[in-house]
């Protein structure tokens, strides 16, 4: 793949060109010349845009694609598809399909699925068998394969010391553990942030101390044995302060906040569309201000989309009966940046990398395309058309975004929206 990216504006905390307008060439995937006013070679692709920037390529820690098992929601050939187009090189794969990625050799299915993309699939194995919370998969095997990070997706680890044994096992070959941020049994039956709009729609509320009172346990077990811990998809300001707290003591210790708890509150349910019934519920205004907060001084290490295709046979029910999730990955940058600045928004798409996996070299000659470009300016409302995953479930529709993702250059292929 040979391409000249004309007038691009670095993004790089890392490179000698941050901040720069440079041209770059690249041949056979190789970065070859950084440089002002470089003229296209024969048989170059010229890419351009008005207001063309350049970053490392973004990673997402949460995607959900049904490959294997439930293909109707979302294939992985075009679930990569996706994820390119939307600007990342990179997607760590939740094992919430069917069977559960629990073994190698499920590892390597979605591995060797995943060959020839743009876009590198890293998958996290199952934490325990079947995600059933009773027993440990086969953690070393799975790594062994090409697992990046085990965690039962969107499934609390109930038993306290299952939890403490995961981190002591996996310390052997530096593992990453998940633990999902829910107290089942405060929990209870509800659906939504139990609050104001809670009791005003009339649906069962979850409380936020339903996920506090987890991050505290965890937090606690994990100063105890050590280890490596992740906390996907906070939600709440305790939660947000509990784990400043932990990694003030030097706790090893990350977390993530899904795009859509940062871009809605709760008061959106009042219509009941079940595109924002989403795990964790939509929280309120203080909540996600809180949130915004700990994404600015950088308590929460990245944003996630945590995309999760579902079909209409999940989603176009009653309320309460209504699975969990939405897509969001067409939006994710979009939303961000109507939060923070591009060069913040660029730190907390390429985080992910340092935590669940190897981090990018900077931008420099020499060194293997995997970019991604993107434009600043603009804003635009994100419509059906956007829509690039097979299953529909998007809360991000009609919502006012800011920029545009132009496309991806990684792993020898250069993929870039019309």
């Amino acid at each position: 793949m040979n391409a000249l990216i004309k007038a691009a504006t670095v993004i790089d905390a890392q490179s000698t060109y941050h901040g720069e307008t440079v041209d770059l060439r690249i041949k056979s995937g190789i970065i070859t010349e950084i440089a002002s006013n470089l003229s296209p070679a024969k048989g170059e692709k010229v890419i351009t845009a008005k207001d063309l920037h350049i970053s490392q390529g973004w990673f997402d820690s949460s995607v959900s694609m049904g490959e294997p098992g439930f293909e109707e929601r979302e294939t992985i050939v075009n679930g990569l598809n996706v994820a390119a187009r939307s600007g990342f090189t990179g997607v760590a794969l939740n094992p919430n399909t069917n069977p559960v990625l629990d073994t190698s050799s499920d590892i390597a299915f979605v591995l060797r699925r995943a060959e020839g993309a743009a876009t590198t699939i890293f998958p996290i194995g199952a934490l325990t068998r079947n995600c059933e919370s009773v027993d440990l998969a086969e953690l070393y095997d799975m790594q062994q394969s090409g697992a990046v990070a085990f965690g039962d997706y969107q499934k609390p680890i109930t038993n306290p010391n299952l939890l403490k044994i995961a981190l002591q096992y996996t310390q052997g070959f530096d593992g990453l553990v998940l633990s999902f941020p829910q107290e089942l049994q405060i929990a209870g039956k509800g659906k939504v942030h139990e609050g104001i709009v809670s009791t005003g729609i009339g649906v069962k509320g979850i409380p936020g101390i339903a996920e506090s009172l987890q991050v505290a346990r965890d937090l606690h077990i994990l100063e105890y044995v050590g280890g490596k811990l992740h906390i996907p998809t906070i939600s709440t300001a305790a939660s947000a302060e509990l784990i400043r707290a932990a990694k003030a003591k030097g706790l090893n210790v990350s977390c993530s906040v899904a795009i859509h708890n940062l871009f809605f509150t709760d008061a959106v349910l009042t219509d009941f569309d079940t595109n924002y019934k989403v795990m964790p519920p939509l929280r309120p205004t203080e909540d996600v201000e809180a949130l915004i907060t700990a994404i600015k001084d950088g308590t929460i290490d990245m944003v996630t989309s945590d995309h999760n295709p579902l079909d209409i046979e999940q989603k176009h029910l009653e309320f309460d009966n209504a699975a969990y999730g939405t897509i969001a990955q067409e939006a994710c940058f979009g939303a961000l940046l109507t939060l923070v600045s591009a060069k913040k928004a660029v730190r907390l798409l390429t985080a992910g990398r340092n935590r669940f996996t190897q981090p990018l070299p900077s931008i420099a000659e020499g060194v293997a395309a995997n970019l991604t470009l993107f434009e600043t300016k603009g804003t635009n409302s994100f419509s059906e058309s956007d829509i690039l995953s097979k299953s529909k479930n998007a809360a991000f529709l009609n919502a006012k975004l800011k920029g545009t993702v132009v496309g991806v250059i990684a792993n020898n292929h250069s993929i870039i929206n019309d």
